[in-house]
């Protein structure tokens, strides 16, 4: 059994989405090819059956791997959410302290990470250093460069 992940109404229908292209076109694609492959003769010395049939074990793969996801993805209800603490789903206004420059970010779970539109995994090093902080709280966050220390300013679902 997987780990429950919490998605967006939004999010979680891009991952059935992705699902369902996989199982049908993405499978008439490895069927077409390995039919194709089939056609050029001898299957002992044929390399493009053998990648037809190793690029067909990937897509079986990687269905399994996202039907296991979507199994265990649950939608959340923000109207039940804490807004008064930094949790999934919540979108948080954040300051730094050294230099004081905002940012706003939505915590979200990893499949879902988008840094250009402004989503960051709860599980990264900013959102496990956000999780959990209130308004005025200052989060210590362990990054590459070293700790860096925010100021939580607002917190929305």
């Amino acid at each position: 059994m997987g780990t429950i992940q919490y998605y967006t109404e939004e999010g979680l229908k891009k991952l059935k989405d992705e699902l369902q292209e996989l199982k049908t076109k993405g499978r008439q694609d490895i069927a077409k090819q390995i039919a194709e492959a089939r056609d050029k003769g001898d299957l002992s010395e044929n390399a493009e059956y053998d990648a037809a049939k190793d690029a067909q074990g990937l897509l079986e793969l990687k269905i399994a791997k996202l039907e296991g996801v979507v199994g265990n993805a649950r939608v959340m209800d923000s109207s039940k959410m804490d807004a008064s603490k930094v949790g999934i789903l919540s979108t948080v206004k954040i300051k730094n302290v050294k230099n004081g420059m905002t940012v706003t970010y939505t915590l979200v779970s990893e499949e879902e990470a988008d840094l250009k539109a402004g989503k960051i995994s709860l599980a990264s090093p900013f959102g496990k250093g956000l999780n959990g902080k209130a308004i005025g709280d200052i989060a210590q966050i362990n990054a590459p460069a070293g700790v860096l220390e925010f100021e939580v300013l607002d917190i929305s679902y």
